[in-house]
């Protein structure tokens, strides 16, 4: 019999609590039913298995940096909101570090729908650099830069791989601020 209530996003919401938690690595079938306090088979009944779960965590962590980029943009608009999506997106990754690392490791580019995540995240990107008066083309190269930073830097800070005793969200102040500073130099060009 089918627990109430359950369904494909709360198994999907225990997965990314867990993930967060235990690691993405970790994550079982077992271990996951058995949160869900349900046989591991009736999982079966809204995901079709591990690389399936993990496949629809990296849906759900695209969708849930989307919102917080959105709502961080609103009202913000040039460098300003360049840089609220930014921290958006530090925020969501290190505050969900399982949950990032199946957005990072899984191929988002291998089907339609896996690939139209992030459409919608780029495309607020694309609306904030152009209004820049920066060309199309380093528009494309800028948001390929930011997005190397923020995924690198978020992956360093998720394993703490900063071993120096500086503070870790001086050193993404910092380094934002410079990479901004770049992006200005490329207004008109």
């Amino acid at each position: 019999m089918a627990r109430a209530g359950l369904d494909k996003n709360v198994v999907v919401e225990k997965a990314a609590q867990l993930a967060n938690k235990m690691g993405i690595d970790q994550i079982q079938l077992k271990t996951l039913a058995e949160s869900l306090s349900i046989q591991p088979p009736s999982l079966y009944n809204h995901i079709r298995g591990l690389d399936d779960l993990r496949r629809e965590l990296m849906i759900y962590g695209w969708k849930q940096v989307e919102k917080r980029m959105l709502e961080a943009a609103a009202g913000a608009d040039g460098y300003a909101a360049w840089e609220a999506v930014c921290r958006a997106f530090y925020q969501y990754a290190t505050e969900n570090p399982g949950v990032f690392s199946a957005m990072l490791w899984y191929n988002k580019y291998q089907d339609k729908e896996t690939q139209g995540v992030t459409e919608k995240l780029f495309s607020i990107c694309f609306a904030i650099t152009s209004s820049l008066n920066i060309s199309e083309e380093n528009c494309n190269h800028l948001i390929r830069t930011f997005r190397a930073f923020l995924e690198g830097f978020c992956l360093l800070v998720n394993n703490n791989a900063f071993g120096y005793s500086l503070s870790v969200e001086e050193s993404f102040d910092l380094s934002l601020k410079v990479m901004i500073g770049g992006m200005k130099e490329l207004e008109g060009k």
